[in-house]
């Protein structure tokens, strides 16, 4: 049992590494000392059956079996089943779920929720999606990071549950579409919402148009206002690690923000100046900076109610 035990941590960490440096650097400096392991696995897992989903030449009903396999795993090891069945990554999958001893942990919202938004996306390639499937989508994916975030780094430390809790990783996602935008409609996922090129008399792939980029102008303007709001509620996250961590990530997208916003809302396929190295060392200053400030100023919670209003309906 040792041996399978070590060779399921060996396997995510690798998986973690190939796939994101900062997200393995992350977790090996930020994250509690004793969930380490777990957290490799955590991303691990959802990457691999990412990778697994997005394949060019994996059919709908290919795709449909797998997920459907994944979720049934899942409900197996939450009934307190031990399956024994089971390839090498799905091995992290009843690990995790395995060494979860607490009640509607943060571990289950991020695996339940990650379950969700892997179903949801390999669901809709090839078709438009409509607004309220577009809210969903970001509410699933918003949850399992916030999550994963208290649960992994400083989870000894309470968490303030306010309204601003998800809105960075929500700012993160609507930035996250915004940037892969021209990749993802090549390959048939389209992040605009149908109702919307329904009423301007547009398509999808009608990026340059001017009601797109005004579209696009909405989405930065909106995920500005969610990083603003999830500043101010990290600010006053008590463990500095969790801080780092929470303000990293949100730096981390600001930059391409301001890219598009830079370019006149036109977006393109990469933004990869965000990357390099006087970039990385500019956004740790921010972050370090920001992380060591444990109370913003309040006006960046002024408008919280307003900002959660429009989240609400959109």
């Amino acid at each position: 049992m040792e041996k399978k035990s070590k060779s399921t941590q060996d396997l995510a960490a690798a998986i973690t590494r190939a796939a994101s440096y900062q997200t393995y650097y992350t977790v090996r400096f930020l994250v509690d000392r004793d969930r380490i392991p777990e957290a490799y696995q955590a991303y691990a897992y959802f990457r691999w059956l990412d990778d697994q989903l997005d394949q060019g030449e994996t059919e709908r009903h290919e795709r449909k079996a797998l997920l459907e396999s994944q979720r049934a795993l899942m409900e197996r090891c939450y009934r307190g089943e031990q399956p024994s069945d089971v390839t090498a990554e799905e091995r992290m999958l009843v690990s995790l779920i395995r060494g979860d001893r607490e009640k509607n942990s943060g571990l289950q919202l991020y695996i339940r929720n990650m379950m969700a938004l892997m179903a949801f996306d390999a669901s809709r390639r090839g078709r438009l999606i409509s607004q309220q499937e577009l809210a969903e989508y970001e509410r699933f994916l918003a949850t399992a990071v916030t999550e994963a975030l208290h649960y992994f780094i400083g989870h000894g430390c309470p968490s303030q549950r306010c309204e601003a809790r998800y809105l960075a990783a929500t700012a993160a996602h609507i930035t996250h579409m915004l940037r892969d935008t021209l990749e993802d409609t090549s390959a048939g996922y389209f992040n605009i919402p149908r109702e919307f090129l329904e009423a301007h008399g547009i398509a999808a792939q009608d990026v340059g148009s001017a009601p797109y980029r005004a579209w696009v102008q909405s989405r930065v303007r909106l995920a500005r206002d969610y990083f603003t709001a999830g500043k101010a509620y990290l600010a006053q996250v008590r463990n500095l690690r969790c801080r780092l961590a929470g303000f990293a990530y949100i730096a981390r997208f600001e930059g391409v923000l301001d890219a598009i916003a830079r370019e006149g809302y036109l977006l393109r396929p990469e933004y990869s100046e965000c990357k390099n190295r006087g970039a990385m060392l500019r956004l740790g200053g921010a972050v370090f900076s920001l992380a060591l400030n444990p109370f913003l100023p309040r006006t960046m919670t002024r408008n919280l109610p307003e900002i959660w209003d429009r989240s609400s309906s959109r």
